[in-house]
């Protein structure tokens, strides 16, 4: 749907695997197209804000897996959107076996920031389906 965009090389070390994103908008309201390799999926994080703030990811193709801190992981594919609130820990990802891509739009809030926190572990990875 989108470009894929070049290797995600600023925020690489907030991921295990490979991941690219296209900036699709900074202006306004910031959305990325993020596409993740088999695998690959971004560390624990969390986006603060004082007022407003959060994350949603409009998933656009393959299959990856979504998961908040002391939830059982959610399986993502095109057509599903998480809606994720400010100050909610969480990951997002690729299956091990397949490619992923979602739109991530930012929401505006006040002094909004984020938080990247520890990997997803091998360990907690590899149970998933």
């Amino acid at each position: 749907m989108f470009a894929r965009g070049g290797a995600n090389t600023a925020y690489a070390r907030y991921f295990v695997g490979n991941s690219y994103l296209n900036m699709l908008s900074t202006e306004g309201v910031t959305i990325g197209n993020v596409t993740f390799e088999p695998g690959c999926r971004n560390n624990w994080h969390t986006h603060h804000a004082e007022k407003g703030g959060g994350q949603i990811l409009l998933c656009t193709a393959g299959r990856g897996w979504y998961q908040e801190w002391g939830k059982e992981p959610r399986e993502l594919r095109p057509g599903d959107v998480v809606n994720i609130p400010a100050g909610v820990k969480h990951w997002h990802g690729a299956a091990r076996d397949s490619w992923f891509v979602h739109i991530a739009v930012e929401v505006p809030g006040e002094n909004a920031r984020n938080e990247w926190q520890e990997p997803v572990s091998d360990a907690e990875y590899d149970k998933l389906p």
